[in-house]
C-alpha cells in the first residue's frame, strides 16, 4: 500500500466554491483512481489543506493522476509527496 500526502493551496476562485458536495466529488475522484482517503484536514499556515491517501501497490502513477485530476476538478494546486510509516523508515535506514 502506498501512502501519499496531498498538500493543497486554494486559489481565490476555488475558495468561493468550498462546500460538502464538492468535497464528496473529490472523494469520489480519489476512489475512481483506486485510492482511499484516510484523512483530510484544513490547515492554517503555509498550506491550506492536506489529504492523506492510500493507493494499492506502490501507487505512484495513481497518485500522480489523482493529484492532477483533483487540481482540475477543484482549482486547488496540489504538491503530492510519498510517505512511509516509521516502522518501514526504520527498517530502510537500518540497511545502510
Amino acid at each position: 500500500m502506498g501512502t501519499f500526502l496531498f498538500f493543497g493551496d486554494y486559489s481565490q476562485e476555488s475558495i468561493k466554491h468550498i462546500n460538502e458536495r464538492r468535497t464528496g466529488k473529490a472523494i469520489e475522484l480519489i476512489e475512481k483512481f483506486g485510492g482511499k482517503l484516510v484523512a483530510g484536514y484544513a490547515l492554517l499556515g503555509e498550506k491550506d489543506l492536506v489529504l492523506i491517501v492510500e493507493f494499492p501497490g506502490p501507487g505512484k502513477n495513481e497518485a500522480m493522476k489523482t493529484s492532477v485530476a483533483l487540481s482540475k476538478l477543484l482549482g486547488v494546486g496540489f504538491t503530492t509527496s510519498p510517505a512511509v510509516d516509521f516502522e518501514t523508515f526504520d527498517k530502510l535506514i537500518s540497511e545502510l
